[in-house]
Order: structure tokens, then sequence, then C-alpha cells
């Protein structure tokens, strides 16, 4: 945890605040709908599937699949050339949401669309905790 040194989120963005204090507690959550249960990400005030504003949030099962990914070769800055290469992805999870987050704990040639992966959590601070995907076990 000491020592992180690259970018961090904003984690003040109010819509946002039980996202990222579910993250601290290494727990997933997303907006649900409470009049239709549809769950949404990224956080809104209404729901995008019957309009209501009658919303909660949820923790998730951090499972889902691989929807697509790229491979960043090529760093943006300094920060990031020992990182390189890095995988990001965009998740569908079990939920039906899909998220874009860092692949870890493999190799770019090992991942496929479809590919099962579960949500693991790195705790870059004292006050943030960054929820990535790794394959499924």
């Amino acid at each position: 945890m000491a020592g992180y040194k690259k970018p961090l989120p904003l984690t003040t963005w109010e819509e946002a605040k039980e996202y990222w204090e579910g993250c601290k507690n290494h727990e997933l959550r997303v907006q649900r709908c409470k009049d239709c249960g549809t769950y949404r990400w990224y956080p809104r005030l209404m729901c995008h599937h019957c309009n209501s504003m009658n919303v909660e949030w949820a923790n998730v099962g951090g499972k889902g699949t691989i929807y697509s990914w790229t491979v960043v070769v090529h760093p943006t800055g300094a920060i990031w050339a020992e990182e390189v290469p890095y995988i990001v992805a965009i998740v569908e999870l079990d939920e039906g949401v899909r998220m874009v987050s860092n692949m870890v704990d493999c190799r770019p040639d090992e991942l496929r669309v479809g590919m099962p992966v579960e949500v693991v959590f790195e705790d870059a601070t004292d006050q943030i905790t960054l929820p990535k995907f790794r394959p499924a076990t």
C-alpha cells in the first residue's frame, strides 16, 4: 500500500460514494433500480430502463466474463513504464452491467472473449481501494 505512485481516481463524486466505500470493504457495489430491478453502472440519478429515480446500492458477486480488452504497450508517461504491457478490459458482470478495469494475474495471450473472471481488490492507499479482475479460479 505504501508507495503507490500512479494516478488515483477521484472518489469525491457524491453519486459514486457508495461504490468507493464498497471497494474499501472489498465489496463490489453497483446501483440497482428498486422498481424494476435493473442493475446499472455508471451511477445515475434515473434508471435507464424504467425512468425511476428509486435507486439503491447493491453488492454484486464480482464474477463475470471478458467482453473486450486491449493491451497497452506504449506507456503514456514515465510513471507507467514499469507497468507495460498491461491489460484494460471491459468485464460484463453476471448481473448484466459492464465495467472497465485492469486485468491482473494473466498474460495478454491468455485472454479470450467470454473468459470467466472475478474481482480482486488492490488497497492503493488507506483511503482508496481499486477493483481489478483476474481469471476466475
